[in-house]
């Protein structure tokens, strides 16, 4: 009789054995989602390394449409990947894909309130239009980091530089220097002339509302900026590019 009360006693219940079969398939599944996104990601990017990115899901999602035309880094002026570099991020070629600094000062801003403002490098943007979506929030955030540090370390300066420039926004439905060359100016991104380039990287962070061939206000005075600094730039800050 006391080996049955025993047994009764220390016997789990049903309910604990169906909770606990539960919370182990959830962690087994959960464990299974994870790894099959790390392994994904990391393919993608190894395949993006050397194929031309075809689409974007902000591309899909653009209600205007969208224009673009792959262009090679060899095809596209100097001046335009100097631009870039002068207004979006001058440390390009010596961060590791995070600006701290940057971040830093963002982070300071926004806390006074206003416009929330950004310390995103060239790379986090392009990490974000390749294989994210528009938007704020910590997972999209997260997700930005790991995909940052993958194509830092799998592509390189010279075909993030590549991938930002025929993947970034350059206007209402228009996305990448060359369809941006086209639209603004009736010629290829190869023939941009440094002031011309200038103009296009002052849009880039706010396409749908800067003016490229009627710039003013601080649009004017940022492209007038970039393009003085070009000179700059060149030889200093994108010989992780063309060296």
């Amino acid at each position: 009789m006391l080996d049955n009360l025993r047994n009764e006693r220390f016997t789990p219940a049903p309910q604990k054995r169906r909770r606990s079969g539960v919370l182990w398939w959830l962690v087994r599944w959960s464990a299974s989602l994870v790894a099959v996104f790390l392994i994904g990601s990391v393919v993608m990017v190894v395949v993006y390394k050397v194929v031309p990115v075809p689409v974007t899901w902000t591309m899909l999602l653009d209600p205007k449409g969208f224009d673009k035309d792959w262009t090679p880094l060899s095809d596209i002026s100097r001046n335009m990947v100097d631009a870039a570099i002068a207004g979006e991020d001058g440390k390009f070629c010596s961060h590791k894909g995070f600006d701290r600094e940057a971040i830093e000062q963002a982070f300071e801003r926004n806390q006074q309130g206003g416009r929330i403002r950004g310390g995103s490098t060239i790379s986090q943007q392009t990490a974000k239009n390749v294989f994210l979506w528009q938007g704020g929030g910590y997972l999209r955030k997260g997700l930005e980091a790991w995909f940052t540090v993958l194509i830092e370390n799998v592509w390189g300066k010279r075909r993030i530089m590549e991938v930002y420039l025929n993947v970034a926004e350059t206007g209402i439905g228009t996305y990448g220097a060359e369809a941006g060359a086209q639209r603004y100016y009736n010629k290829s991104a190869a023939q941009l002339t440094a002031v011309e380039a200038a103009r296009i990287a002052a849009a880039l962070p706010s396409p749908r509302k800067r003016s490229v061939t009627n710039a003013r206000g601080f649009t004017r005075r940022h492209g007038n900026a970039i393009a003085a600094g070009v000179g700059t730039v060149r030889g200093d800050f994108d010989d992780c590019i063309y060296q």
